[in-house]
């Protein structure tokens, strides 16, 4: 399949109303998805408190970057540029202990001053909620996506619906993706909905937004992210999914 050309590079915000749906996997997967189709992308890991991307994606002891021409130079993983607090911390332990003015500060100079290259995408992973930092990146990067990520259960969905009415109120093309939805058991196949189901296009629906699809609740998610090897990396039903998803997402934009 040849891949669409996009004139300007398109900025997706990955975002979730509260933590613990899976949005940095999301994005994270997102970003090499794209890859994989033959795009150039970036990969902004702006989740100041909680630096999960560099374990994800298997560079968890870069400690400092290279600069060129006065502008930093991201780590290339698989044709993916990354960009993480956690290359500037000294320790994967490290609290970052920062007031909002020091969080846009820094977002402001990792917007800035970071040597993208020629990219189609920059796919930003952002902290949980809707607080300064996810603030911030709007203003500073003027982003004109926003994948939204929820589980099926309603307790989540109360959360993300904050979210969503953010993206909307930015002007953003607002996406909705289920993320941890059901799960073949290996033995007899049956599926099982564990959070619930349905939830996320029930979102969608609510608001007159377009749902991508469901990623499955699969056990190679978590062993991929364990290894730092991003799952759409390999061939798997929940590989699959996610694909369909990334499809359908091209398509809209």
């Amino acid at each position: 399949m040849s891949k669409e050309v996009f004139p300007l590079m398109k900025k997706i915000l990955v975002m979730s109303g509260k933590g613990g749906v899976g949005k940095s996997t999301v994005a994270v997967n997102l970003a090499f998805a794209l890859a994989k189709k033959g795009y150039k992308v970036g990969l902004l890991d702006a989740d100041i408190h909680g630096p999960t991307v560099p374990k994800l994606v298997g560079i968890e002891e870069v400690k400092g970057l290279e600069v060129e021409g006065n502008k930093i130079k991201p780590i290339e993983v698989n044709g993916v540029k990354v960009i993480s607090i956690g290359f500037f911390l000294p320790s994967k332990d490290t609290p970052v202990v920062w007031r909002g003015p020091m969080k846009h500060k820094f977002l402001e100079q990792i917007s800035n001053d970071v040597n993208w290259g020629d990219i189609d995408f920059l796919v930003i992973d952002c902290p949980p909620g809707t607080g300064d930092e996810v603030i911030s990146l709007t203003q500073l990067l003027n982003p004109e996506i926003a994948v939204i990520v929820t589980t099926p259960q309603s307790v989540a969905l109360e959360d993300v619906r904050k979210a969503v009415n953010f993206a909307k109120k930015a002007n953003m093309k607002v996406f909705v993706v289920e993320n941890m939805s059901g799960f073949r058991c290996p033995h007899c196949g049956n599926v099982v909905y564990i959070f619930g189901k349905g939830g996320g296009e029930q979102l969608a629906k609510e608001f007159g937004i377009k749902f991508l699809g469901a990623v499955p609740l699969d056990e190679k998610v978590m062993e991929s992210g364990e290894k730092g090897s991003p799952f759409v990396k390999e061939e798997s039903e929940t590989s699959k999914a996610f694909m369909e998803i990334v499809d359908k997402l091209i398509k809209e934009i």
